[in-house]
């Protein structure tokens, strides 16, 4: 499957916002179409992010979209959640010992190399607005996408709590992340857990 051909579709047909083909030309520039989702959970393999990104696009659109709901803010949303893992992973290779012959063998990973460490939802906002603006609710669903398993939340922030009440948009997304993630990707990882 062409995941960029796909994802080049619906961004480009759903989003029309000033700046938007700058940050298409920006994402050429980066890792993001060959990319893991992950380091060895779920995507983690050549186009795991792309993969991911139109997977939590596709459960956002198809469980939560009711009448009203902005295309393009679903498509933002969806496609743009975890921008922040461009240029994020380097791949490389660690040993894993052979249960069957029980010798030691290289296989392929990733590791995280995050040369910008600005948080995960938060730079994921800043990479979209240095090209488009964010509408309130798409930076706060993008900002707590991760909901309980985001850095400040596990330190004891409250703020993800009122960001879910107040934008219904925040927890359809979270929700559409682990769908994506938990039931849609499960065994697409090429590295050994």
């Amino acid at each position: 499957m062409d995941y960029r051909a796909e994802f080049l579709e619906i961004f480009q047909q759903k989003v029309s916002r000033p700046g938007s083909e700058k940050l298409l030309a920006w994402l050429d520039t980066t890792d993001f179409f060959r990319a893991p989702a992950s380091t060895r959970f779920h995507g983690a393999c050549e186009s795991g992010l792309v993969m991911h990104s139109l997977n939590v696009y596709h459960a956002l659109r198809e469980r939560y979209f009711e009448e009203g709901d902005s295309e393009e803010t679903f498509a933002i949303c969806g496609l743009l959640h975890d921008l922040c893992k461009a240029n994020f992973y380097k791949p490389g290779t660690r040993n894993v010992k052979n249960e069957v012959t029980g010798q030691w063998e290289k296989v392929p990973s990733y590791s995280i190399e995050d040369a910008f460490p600005y948080g995960h939802g938060e730079k994921s906002v800043y990479l979209i607005e240095r090209f488009m603006r964010l509408r309130t609710a798409e930076a706060v669903a993008i900002r707590w996408h991760m909901g309980g398993f985001d850095d400040s939340v596990r330190g004891g922030s409250r703020a993800m709590g009122e960001a879910f009440y107040q934008y219904p948009l925040a927890v359809k997304l979270h929700l559409a992340d682990l769908t994506a993630t938990y039931l849609l990707e499960r065994g697409t990882s090429n590295v050994p857990r």
